[in-house]
């Protein structure tokens, strides 16, 4: 009896100093861990939308930029971090969707290790290649790639990234081969490809709309089943030739598991207010993405739904890593 007694206070008194802590937080700046290098395209929609954030309720968001194995090792470390609210990650299909297949030895469980917050945005994949490349057209890179199959390098910003997932999908649409050459994030890879030294790279539109808009870079075709508005004279891969081809990635805050569903609450009220701006709509809709929102509850259900089909993919492509 005394020890039944003693487990129910622990558990009121859990509870207590779980609510009291929703109560007050947040009290100190929320670290924001983003599993990629600044400038791409997960560091932008992270910042943009913290800082909306920020100007509606006065809290302090610090980024955290942990690149490295396909975004797993920030994800990981979030999902070892303390379950207080104090810190959280700005997954992607890559590090959350795809890993779980792609790696033998996942250091996390997407679904079991974090809780999600809520999405953010979705943004479409282009393929580009350098401005002074010979390559016009899809049609163009593709008859290169089957008149030398392999001589054709294709970057990525990792292996395991929905890119260079992308990338392979594609190879198998159009029945060619290129060479991967996986980058750690988006910086390297795009200064290697303006310049010519790697022929054709595949990344989300927020991380080379830029470089598109001045001309260092030719876009040839969104993998979108739709066209862009900020390329609209930018072919999809289907009206290029391959029908029904559609890939796109999704972005979304998630936490320690173990947070209290207070803070989760409150974080996705805050994020979800954010996103219905004006302001930050048009903001992230000029970086070539599409803002997006919704609960936990369907975030959860995208992860669970996009492992299944991401993993059938890997499985299908061969790909591993290890």
């Amino acid at each position: 009896m005394q020890a039944s007694r003693r487990l129910l206070l622990a558990l009121v008194a859990t509870t207590l100093s779980t609510s009291a802590l929703a109560q007050t937080w947040p009290s100190k700046p929320i670290r924001v861990l983003v599993p990629f290098p600044p400038g791409g395209g997960t560091d932008i929609i992270a910042r943009e939308v913290t800082q909306a954030v920020t100007t509606n309720t006065k809290w302090t968001f610090v980024i955290d930029n942990k690149p490295g194995a396909g975004g797993n090792l920030g994800v990981d470390q979030t999902a070892k971090s303390p379950p207080d609210g104090y810190t959280i990650v700005l997954g992607q299909t890559s590090n959350l969707a795809i890993n779980p297949t792609l790696y033998s030895k996942l250091p996390y469980d997407p679904v079991k290790d974090l809780v999600p917050i809520g999405l953010v945005a979705s943004a479409p994949l282009v393929l580009v290649v350098p401005a002074s490349s010979p390559y016009k057209t899809l049609a163009d890179l593709v008859a290169a790639a089957k008149a030398k199959p392999g001589e054709v390098n294709f970057a990525s910003p990792g292996n395991g990234t929905v890119a260079h997932l992308t990338g392979e999908k594609f190879q198998k649409t159009a029945g060619i081969r290129f060479t991967h050459v996986p980058y750690k994030g988006a910086n390297q890879a795009l200064t290697d490809v303006i310049s010519g030294q790697v022929q054709l790279y595949v990344s989300s539109v927020p991380s080379v709309l830029q470089q598109i808009r001045t001309g260092k870079l030719r876009p040839l075709a969104v993998t979108s089943d739709k066209r862009v508005d900020d390329l609209p004279q930018t072919p999809t891969v289907g009206e290029a030739g391959y029908k029904g081809f559609d890939a796109i990635t999704w972005f979304g805050f998630l936490a320690p598991a173990g947070t209290p569903k207070d803070i989760v609450a409150k974080l996705n009220t805050e994020f979800s207010k954010a996103l219905q701006q004006p302001e930050l709509k048009k903001r992230l809709g000029d970086e070539g993405a599409d803002p997006l929102g919704g609960t936990p509850e369907q975030f959860a259900q995208v992860i669970r739904d996009d492992i299944a089909r991401w993993g059938k993919i890997v499985k299908e492509s061969g790909v591993k890593v290890d």
